[in-house]
């Protein structure tokens, strides 16, 4: 029964998605019409996960997320036809209730819960029991002032409709005075979550670090994310907001679940190096050749002004210089990488280079085959290592 649970309520989200969709698509509502199907990744793996480590919450964490964001978007098709209507029906107000304080659950299964219980669903000691308890005080206190203690729900362009389940009156100012304080608080319990997963970092070995390595590497992408949409948003740069929220969805759509499927299910887990590697240089090396491009084009517009025009020209010259650019500056970045984050293999590569200069200049087999041992020894760093020449006739 508990291995059949996980994809019965897989089909249950596969229905509320279509719903959602089609609720969405016929309000003229393409993006969020198309967001409901997306979370198909994250559903699918919870799903999986549920039903193969039923005993690993992971699994069950992620197909909550998935239906109770999901139940937020049929709740949002519903209600949103009635955004004109002063006075909507009640079961209208019900649902744009449950959109207000739906959001919370979201963040404490995210924010809290899957930092705290990633990768084997138990905390990293029982010295975390006291955060887990408080992250979910602060998550009941959020859900609990914005429910019950907020006296009117936002209802159409900055308009309010009157809370049905508003408690009013000195308990309910007192819940929503409660709530502010606790959404202050929740970002200082989101932060010393995430400090779980990096301290497992630091101490696990093998497979755990490997899969905490996928881990991170997702939630640093969500982070960057979510970081540059911000930046875009109080600077007015609309370009970088959108790409942040584009990189933030996608994390939290496909690259979180997805991440989380190589790590607990353990399929070619082993590749997270290389994967990790290859998104700080072309991260490093996209950021830098923006910039670059962007720094160009105002420079040669300032220098060409007075000659022309027309920007083109700038523009064009702006592109033939960033492709120029690529190749040093991938290298440049690539020697950078390889040398803060990945020490070890900068330093064998640094050896077998030095080594192969002096394998052009030795003569003496004897110094030779002792040179290739201490090479062997300090790349490979082997329990043992023998060195055998056969001797011709």
């Amino acid at each position: 029964m508990t291995r059949r649970l996980p994809w019965a309520l897989f089909g249950v989200w596969v229905l509320m998605a279509a719903t959602a969709s089609t609720l969405q698509l016929l309000g003229d509502d393409r993006f969020d019409g198309g967001l409901a199907p997306g979370f198909v990744v994250l559903a699918t793996v919870g799903a999986l996960i549920a039903a193969r480590r039923p005993g690993n919450p992971v699994g069950w964490i992620l197909l909550a997320l998935a239906l109770f964001v999901t139940g937020s978007i049929d709740a949002d098709g519903v209600y949103k036809s009635f955004e004109n209507d002063a006075s909507p029906p009640g079961a209208v107000r019900l649902l744009a209730w449950f959109s207000e304080w739906v959001i919370y659950v979201w963040f404490g299964l995210v924010g809290i819960l899957l930092p705290l219980l990633f990768p084997d669903g138990r905390l990293p000691s029982r010295r975390w029991r006291p955060l887990l308890w408080v992250g979910a005080g602060v998550v009941g206190v959020s859900i609990a002032g914005t429910a019950f203690g907020s006296g009117g729900i936002s209802w159409g362009n900055g308009g309010s409709i009157p809370n049905p389940l508003g408690i009013g009156g000195p308990v309910g100012d007192a819940l929503s005075a409660v709530a502010s304080v606790s959404n202050a608080a929740y970002a200082a319990v989101v932060l010393c979550a995430l400090a779980a997963p990096a301290l497992r970092l630091r101490r696990a070995t093998g497979v755990e670090r490997q899969q905490l390595k996928w881990f991170a590497l997702a939630i640093s992408l969500l982070i960057v994310g979510l970081a540059s949409a911000a930046i875009g948003e109080v600077t007015g740069f609309q370009a970088l907001g959108n790409v942040g929220w584009s990189l933030f969805i996608g994390s939290l759509v496909l690259g979180v679940p997805l991440a989380i499927a190589v790590a607990i299910l353990r399929h070619r887990l082993l590749d997270v190096d290389v994967v990790i590697n290859r998104t700080l240089v072309y991260g490093a090396l996209t950021a830098t050749l923006a910039l670059a491009y962007l720094a160009s084009v105002l420079v040669l517009q300032l220098v060409l002004a007075p000659l022309t025009a027309d920007s083109s020209l700038a523009i064009a010259a702006s592109t033939l210089a960033v492709a120029a650019l690529f190749r040093p500056a991938r290298a440049r970045i690539q020697a950078l990488v390889d040398r803060r984050f990945y020490r070890h293999r900068y330093d064998a590569a640094r050896t077998l280079e030095a080594f192969g200069g002096r394998l052009r200049d030795e003569l003496d087999l004897e110094a030779l085959a002792l040179d290739l041992r201490g090479v062997v020894d300090q790349t490979m760093q082997p329990a043992h290592v023998s060195l055998w020449l056969r001797r011709t006739s």
